[in-house]
């Protein structure tokens, strides 16, 4: 069964950092393309970055992150992380992550324009709290 779990959500001190990971099982990440996404409570689900599945890697980021937050991913250990750096009180919510297959495309940019439905499988989320 294929399944996408997030960790290493917590409580972080403003201007802080914290690094979210992803873990896919039942199935390789190779040629899939990941999204983080974040919830905050009565908004909207905002896309925040994504990465494109090997061989090319490349990355793609909201404004709501760019310049601080780092998409990376391993493929040896079927995991992606999100390096969140320059944390405020606007980045507390809930983080997913969400995956797809590349298909015909070659940038995950192709698919996390259209947002939530432009992913098919979605872990449960963890929790980031920004606060002193």
């Amino acid at each position: 069964q294929a399944k996408l779990v997030e960790s290493g959500g917590s409580l972080v001190q403003p201007g802080g950092s914290l690094t979210l990971s992803c873990v896919a099982s039942g199935f390789s990440l190779d040629r899939f393309a990941i999204a983080w996404f974040r919830q905050v409570p009565g908004k909207v689900l905002k896309e925040l970055s994504c990465i494109d599945g090997n061989p090319g890697a490349g990355a793609d980021y909201s404004e709501l992150v760019k310049g601080r937050f780092i998409i990376s991913r391993d493929d040896a250990k079927n995991t992606v992380y999100l390096q969140m750096n320059s944390v405020n009180s606007e980045d507390t919510g809930v983080y997913y992550c969400a995956g797809r297959s590349m298909g015909t495309e070659t940038t995950c940019g192709a698919y996390m324009k259209f947002g939530s439905n432009g992913f098919a499988l979605w872990g449960k989320g963890t929790p980031v709290t920004v606060s002193t």
